[in-house]
């Protein structure tokens, strides 16, 4: 599909009503759109909050195994030191760098899927499998919603809520992120507003619970925005949260640094019910490539950021959260 016939068609489908899903890869260069109703549950298993195509999967009773080969850490440093330049050069404000994890897993795609507690989650043809906890844009009664989260801490350590939420490095990057989203929610909408801000999420995974940061904010949309779904969706990428501000420059940054195409890591899904839309950033994302799982993960850099935090970080995200 071309971006032409993306946004076409969600344009069409959101005037005339009709039920959809789409997925929009990170480089915004393979979107896909299909009806709900010609979706191949087979082939396509998707659970977002108020829509399923599938019925309950059978869970494998036996403990969750995830072993992971991380790059050393003396690569992510070379990628690292990219990004940290343009910062310094004042290039960028806030870069997202990300990483590729081969990982052993003692369960199928399928299997993970089945387990993983998240509100978005998405098993593509045994190519890839996402759970993720991040929120894109909701729209709903002419209002749109975005959900940036930023800062992720182990929650067993002493004070966590206490020492993420009064971290400078987090403030800053997380205060970066919300001015960025509102100024994109401008783009589409009007009284931009933040209703809440830095609120505190716990996600359990298979060895630990983390503390997750996020925000939410709001706009009011136009009266015909049901006309102009794909237009609008396209305007506001790729997620802010997962590239970086100013956005243009950052993208250059972080294909530099990283050196290749994340694809569907990082991208945009979501489904449209006839009157609403919900939809997610694609994170906390397993790929299958040849005979191999990769684990995707990564973090926000600041000029306050520390190389050796930021590559744990990374780490710290390889997990699943079970149910």
């Amino acid at each position: 599909m071309t971006q032409e016939q993306f946004i076409g068609q969600l344009n069409e489908w959101g005037k005339t009503r009709r039920p959809f899903f789409f997925m929009i890869d990170f480089e915004m260069k393979s979107p896909i759109a299909w009806r709900l109703d010609h979706i191949d549950s087979n082939q396509i298993k998707i659970n977002f909050p108020n829509f399923t195509n599938h019925t309950i999967l059978p869970v494998t009773k036996n403990a969750l195994v995830v072993n992971s080969r991380p790059p050393v850490f003396e690569d992510y440093q070379v990628k690292f030191n990219k990004v940290f330049k343009h910062l310094a050069y004042g290039d960028s404000f806030l870069t997202n760098l990300t990483i590729k994890t081969p990982i052993e897993v003692n369960r199928t795609l399928t299997q993970l899927y089945a387990i993983a507690s998240a509100p978005y989650k998405l098993l593509y043809k045994n190519d890839f499998l996402v759970y993720s906890p991040e929120s894109f844009v909701k729209i709903a009664d002419g209002k749109i919603y975005t959900y940036p989260m930023k800062g992720t801490i182990d929650a067993s350590l002493p004070n966590a809520e206490e020492l993420i939420l009064n971290d400078k490095k987090e403030f800053a990057e997380h205060v970066t992120i919300v001015d960025l989203l509102r100024n994109d929610l401008s783009i589409v909408a009007e009284k931009i507003r933040v209703k809440r801000f830095r609120y505190v999420d716990r996600i359990k995974t298979q060895d630990r619970t983390l503390l997750q940061v996020s925000s939410e904010i709001e706009g009011d949309l136009p009266g015909n925005y049901f006309d102009q779904l794909g237009t609008l969706l396209w305007k506001l990428l790729p997620a802010g949260s997962v590239s970086g501000a100013p956005k243009n420059k950052t993208l250059e940054i972080i294909s530099g640094a990283e050196g290749e195409a994340r694809g569907y890591y990082t991208g945009v899904m979501g489904c449209f019910d006839g009157e609403n839309l919900d939809s997610a950033v694609m994170i906390r994302y397993i790929e299958l490539q040849g005979n191999q799982l990769y684990y995707r993960s990564g973090g926000g850099i600041t000029t306050q950021s520390n190389c050796i935090s930021e590559y744990q970080e990374a780490l710290t995200k390889i997990y699943v959260p079970v149910i």
